[in-house]
């Protein structure tokens, strides 16, 4: 028998009950100045090979989320013909279902000694740690892409540059549901020890 003791016991059994929030049900209200700045404080603390920072955040908060759902209507319509009535709402308030939403943008960029594919891997640390922190200071939150991640003109209406990537859209609001529980892989099937190939 281990004779370790945890640290932080809690924080293990915070993390093995984590559950994402389906982001329409995430209400006001949403963080307050000083304990966003405390939630994406501990965000960027990820690892990061040569302290590039290759992410940033990008806020949408208040009346900004009804226009930017307006715009996204409009192009989702030049994207994939007209709309029904489902889909007009879904896009026109794809930023409006949480009080805040936080855009990570990935930054990876070519180094003469960070791979790519690391300050890649940052971002997505960045990403679960918002998350983390987020569902610590008592909201609901879920991550999430969808089309906007992967279309460039609106990643540029959105704020990001020519040479950026989202790395997710992380919704955060009072949740006004208890979340539901999904099943997770079992470790039988992710997890072996290594043997010479």
């Amino acid at each position: 028998m281990s004779s370790h003791t945890p640290a932080h016991p809690d924080v293990l059994d915070f993390l093995l009950a984590r559950r994402s929030h389906p982001a329409p049900s995430l209400g006001a209200p949403g963080p307050d100045g000083e304990t966003l700045q405390k939630i994406l404080t501990a965000a960027a603390r990820v690892p990061d090979h040569g302290k590039l920072a290759p992410w940033r955040f990008v806020l949408y908060q208040g009346e900004d989320r009804v226009r930017i759902g307006s715009h996204l209507a409009a192009l989702a319509e030049t994207r994939f013909g007209p709309l029904d009535e489902t889909r007009r709402t879904q896009e026109l308030t794809r930023f409006t279902r949480a009080p805040l939403v936080v855009g990570v943008f990935s930054r990876a960029a070519v180094h003469p000694k960070i791979p790519v594919w690391e300050q890649e891997l940052s971002a997505g640390a960045v990403c679960m740690n918002l998350v983390t922190a987020a569902t610590a200071a008592g909201f609901g939150v879920q991550w999430v892409s969808e089309w906007i991640a992967y279309d460039a003109e609106a990643i540029a209406y959105l704020g990001g540059q020519p040479d950026e990537k989202v790395a997710g859209f992380v919704h955060i609001g009072t949740a006004t549901q208890p979340p539901f529980e999904r099943a997770r892989p079992d470790l039988a099937d992710i997890v072996s020890n290594w043997t010479q190939g």
